[in-house]
């Protein structure tokens, strides 16, 4: 992947990795997308959908290119999804500054709304990791996403009290080890939700999946595949 993201913004979903700028509300978005590798027969199959992801913490060293991040786009993109990654305002090339997750909000508004332009049928799927699931879970509701993936929510950190819930499939990955967000206060949350998210809970597993990333890769597949779109439903 060239450091250099170029400054023309696809009008349709690349065929090919790519890494580019798109217009944002506080300057420039960067942005990767990676087409979906589709397993066993369905490789060469139609995009059964379209993820975007959200990177951790950005004044925390947290970027779209982090360990994590990475994982989980490479499981939605063996599920079938064409994959999106970017950087939140004031990391890599995306211009502005932290906003407390509120301008991060929009910048993942603005993403969403380029992925549903080039892809306008697909199913969007939005998922992240710390910092980045709350960003994905406080706009998973009005986004209107077909199904969520957060991975060790920083409950306790952010506001998740007032957090409109969605009612797609919805998939909670925490280790039992996090050192960064409190594992219990994980749990007792989502045990006391009006809704039920899918939780996993994953012992002798720290914040950043040490060790543990291929199990992460194959939770995020095993919980998630049932809720793909059939492969010849039309994209």
């Amino acid at each position: 992947m060239s450091k250099n993201p170029v400054k023309t913004t696809p009008t349709s979903f690349p065929a090919e990795s790519a890494h580019f700028l798109l217009p944002g509300p506080a300057g420039v978005i960067e942005v990767v997308t990676e087409p979906a590798e589709s397993e066993g027969e369905d490789a060469q199959a139609t995009a059964r959908g379209i993820a975007v992801i959200c990177h951790p913490h950005p004044l925390h060293g947290g970027t779209m290119h982090n360990k994590v991040v990475t994982i989980i786009e490479r499981s939605l993109r063996e599920l079938g999804l064409d994959t999106v990654r970017f950087n939140f305002r004031g990391i890599g090339k995306s211009e502005g500054e932290f906003d407390e997750g509120i301008g991060e909000s929009d910048d993942l508004g603005v993403i969403v709304e380029w992925a549903r332009k080039v892809c306008p049928n697909a199913p969007l799927w939005l998922a992240g990791f710390s910092f980045g699931s709350y960003v994905a879970l406080r706009n998973a509701k009005h986004l209107d996403a077909d199904a969520l993936i957060t991975i060790a929510p920083p409950v306790g950190r952010w506001e998740f009290e007032t957090i409109e819930l969605p009612d797609c499939p919805w998939l909670v990955v925490q280790g039992e080890d996090d050192e960064v967000v409190d594992p219990q206060t994980v749990f007792d949350w989502v045990e006391q939700l009006e809704v039920s998210p899918q939780l996993v809970r994953m012992a002798e597993t720290s914040h950043f999946f040490h060790r543990r990333l291929m199990d992460l890769r194959g939770a995020i597949k095993n919980a998630m595949r049932s809720h793909l779109p059939k492969a010849n439903d039309p994209a």
